[in-house]
């Protein structure tokens, strides 16, 4: 026997859901922002030679950051937007190594579309490039996070990459 319960059950349900994803996209991202500093002075010498080095890390982090936003708006615009393969692909033909990646299912477990949709890659041994898209996002959403400590980019199931 199937269950139905009222469309303003299943709406308010749906709007949890909705809230939930985006409540947990703006913490993500908000861990990301820098804290606020003082203007004192610091009490530590500036780096020397290392200070290029680091500059040169960021730059190539920027610039990661900036090719997986346009491929994945690249992918969101075309037909392919909700098939987390595609993103893949378009990824690792832009030069992002397959095995550094995870994504979540294109389905749900019902079997319909999925609300939203997470892909993302490890570019270093603490950074990941982090995609979001679907319906429940809107426009497609990319962020530099912090790896998980367990190495992961992902929280929750993924689906293997095995093609």
């Amino acid at each position: 026997m199937r269950h139905r319960f009222p469309v303003s059950v299943r709406r308010r349900a749906r709007c949890s859901r909705l809230l939930v994803g985006a409540g947990a996209i703006m913490l993500a991202l908000t861990a990301c922002s820098p804290a606020a500093t003082p203007d004192a002075p610091s009490a530590t010498p500036s780096p020397g030679p290392a200070a290029p080095e680091a500059s040169d890390a960021a730059d190539e982090s920027d610039a990661a950051l900036a090719s997986f936003t346009e491929i994945t708006a690249r992918v969101w615009a075309s037909d392919s937007r909700g098939q987390g393969r595609a993103y893949v692909d378009a990824l690792v033909e832009a030069g992002f190594q397959k095995d550094a990646m995870q994504v979540t299912a294109d389905r749900s477990t019902v079997g319909t579309a999925a609300e939203s949709l997470q892909f993302s890659v490890a570019v270093n041994d603490t950074q990941c490039l982090v995609g979001q898209v679907g319906p429940s996002t809107g426009e497609p959403v990319t962020a530099r996070l912090p790896r998980l400590a367990d190495g992961a980019c992902l929280v929750g199931g993924t689906r293997p990459i095995d093609w």
